[in-house]
């Protein structure tokens, strides 16, 4: 959510912010809403004042037996008491237009995000390891799955219909290994806290992290009051809203492992083969929630803890700077980390680390205190997938795979998988 005040001192700024977007200008609509807000808060006032002086001059004029003058106060403000009330709701209809209007508004890019219109304006920061070489024709991860007997698309979509998977045996532990291990990680190492938190959440939560209302459609709703998380993201951050918190708290970082659930309503005929767009899938998530001062450089350290995880799996990847085109709704900036997969021969997103600034504390009324104590400003929040597990699984599988269709257990797994050191076909 933006901060109408600062759109009103900055108007060009901000239209030239979303030109990079590739949006037209919105200043002069939302200022034009503002000022009609503006303009009946003025009237309010003033209505609230004068109605509170004419009742202080009442007592005067019945204390000088003044009755004329007496009457005639008494029916000014028996007059506001219907003027006012009709003002007031006039003043709240208006607030809520302009709330709305800035809701549909996403996040300005910070100045050093590329300009691009889509995923071909993306730029490389930095590449880690090489892609292996094999004396075979890599398989693609659903087809050594498969294979293993131990992936099934098949009872899934019995059971769920499209871009659901059932896992088994040895494949389900190794779903299960990698998210222990990440979880480890980022809380042994990287000192972040580990949280459960509820799967369900109410739309004030969808709204505070800007899924709602303008992503509506790629969310699963349940009864009238719920919706299934997309991401940890959505419990996570929402745990500061509506608070004040002290600075010395800051920086606060949070980690969950979840089911996370997306429609996907836009990926009709993409990846609709195996893992790597599901309607249910698990992810390790990293928030943050930081002063404005610190969060430039947590969302330097956010992406280093998320590319830890793949240097210990020595998983090939790269890093991308999205360009204006292709961040998202609520980002300020965001690093793509994408792993290599054989079997698709192309690197493929596993992580996105955004650092989003006010934009969604702004919506949450999410605060903290500054160490003086004199001030109350909004936190900045950061997330990022530490990192998904599904196509973490996907890429060990590619990466790690054998001549005869078995794969190899990453060392730093092993421990994890009860020191198993290969998954095979199960034989029974």
């Amino acid at each position: 959510m933006h901060d109408i005040r600062w759109i009103r001192d900055n108007p060009d700024a901000f239209d030239a912010a979303l030109a990079r977007r590739g949006l037209p200008g919105e200043s002069k609509r939302l200022l034009a809403i503002d000022e009609r807000r503006r303009a009946i808060i003025t009237r309010l006032e003033q209505a609230q004042a004068r109605r509170n002086a004419a009742s202080k001059d009442i007592g005067e004029a019945k204390k000088t037996k003044d009755e004329a003058r007496a009457n005639a106060l008494m029916a000014e403000v028996a007059e506001y008491k219907t003027s006012i009330p009709a003002m007031e709701m006039d003043e709240r209809a208006v607030s809520q237009e302009l709330r709305e209007a800035l809701a549909q508004i996403p996040n300005m890019p910070l100045a050093e995000v590329p300009d691009g219109k889509d995923s071909n304006g993306n730029v490389e920061h930095h590449c880690y390891g090489k892609p292996p070489d094999y004396s075979f024709a890599p398989k693609q991860h659903f087809e050594l799955g498969e294979a293993l007997g131990q992936m099934d698309f098949e009872t899934a979509a019995k059971l769920s219909g499209a871009r659901f998977v059932v896992l088994k045996s040895r494949l389900a532990r190794f779903e299960r290994a990698l998210a222990q291990f990440m979880l480890d990680l980022h809380t042994r190492e990287h000192g972040y806290t580990e949280v459960s938190p509820p799967i369900l959440v109410r739309d004030e939560a969808m709204f505070g992290t800007a899924q709602l209302p303008k992503f509506a459609e790629d969310q699963f709703r349940v009864l009238p009051d719920f919706w299934l998380i997309p991401t940890a993201e959505v419990p996570l951050t929402n745990l500061v809203r509506e608070s004040i918190v002290d600075e010395a708290e800051l920086p606060m970082r949070l980690t969950a492992c979840t089911p996370c659930f997306r429609a996907e309503a836009g990926a009709a005929g993409k990846d609709t083969r195996g893992m790597i767009r599901q309607h249910q899938f698990t992810k390790v998530e990293l928030v943050s929630i930081t002063t404005p001062e610190q969060s430039r450089d947590e969302h330097e350290r956010m992406t280093a803890c998320a590319e830890e995880v793949l240097r210990r799996l020595e998983l090939p990847y790269r890093v991308m700077t999205l360009c204006t085109g292709d961040m998202g709704f609520a980002s300020q900036k965001t690093y793509d980390i994408e792993v290599w997969l054989p079997g698709q021969n192309a690197y493929r997103e596993i992580s996105s680390c955004s650092i989003c600034g006010d934009f969604q504390a702004r919506r949450m009324d999410a605060r903290y205190r500054t160490r003086e104590g004199r001030q109350v400003r909004p936190v900045h929040t950061l997330n990022g997938s530490g990192v998904a597990v599904g196509r973490a699984l996907i890429a060990v599988l590619e990466n790690y795979q054998e001549a005869d269709g078995s794969i190899a257990v990453p060392t730093v797994l092993q421990p994890y998988m009860g020191d198993v050191k290969k998954i095979e076909r199960v034989v029974r």
